[in-house]
């Protein structure tokens, strides 16, 4: 996150908040939201970051250096995203940072209801295929407490983390082209 105009820092809370794929919570209303929507996974990183980063959102961080820092880690293989779409186009999203079965979400947005819960539908079901898979949502917030997630403390977290990053990817070449209804 930028601390300043020009300096960018990383913050690791003690506790940290994750999501334990197997413990994402679908509600039923969820469930029935999940099939008005088409996800897919990086083919609109650019337009999910310039979405996350857009200026009416409260609180913003995401400045150009963040998102061209994020551009690149993108075009090296280690950011990645996952859209919602609809037939009016891009609903929601995330982004964020993959190493093996571990995933740093970043940031998400929706244009349309519930799409961003979507987003983290795909992406924990795509976690669910590794036993030891992680989603990193750094600080728990009653939204993503009720999906079902958690807070760690550090050991636990750290342990989980390494268990995760040394598993097989969740995302490779073939993702460039990856759809799921």
């Amino acid at each position: 996150m930028p601390v300043d105009k020009t300096t960018i820092g990383w913050f690791s809370p003690d506790p940290r908040g994750v999501i334990l794929p197997s413990a994402f919570h679908v509600s039923r209303s969820l469930k029935k939201s999940a099939r008005r929507f088409r996800t897919t996974s990086n083919e609109a990183f650019g337009q999910v970051l310039d979405e996350c980063a857009h200026p009416r959102r409260p609180n913003g961080w995401i400045d150009t250096n963040i998102k061209d820092a994020y551009l690149e880690l993108h075009r090296l293989g280690w950011a990645h995203s996952v859209e919602v779409w609809d037939d009016q186009g891009l609903a929601g999203g995330v982004y964020g940072i993959a190493i093996g079965s571990f995933f740093a979400g970043e940031s998400m947005f929706h244009r349309r209801t519930d799409a961003s819960k979507v987003a983290l539908l795909h992406l924990t079901n795509r976690l669910k295929t590794r036993r030891e898979s992680l989603l990193d949502v750094q600080w728990l917030t009653p939204h993503l407490k009720r999906l079902g997630g958690q807070e760690l403390p550090r050991a636990t977290y750290s342990q989980l983390l390494q268990e995760a990053i040394d598993a097989p990817p969740i995302f490779d070449e073939s993702d460039r082209t990856h759809t799921q209804r």
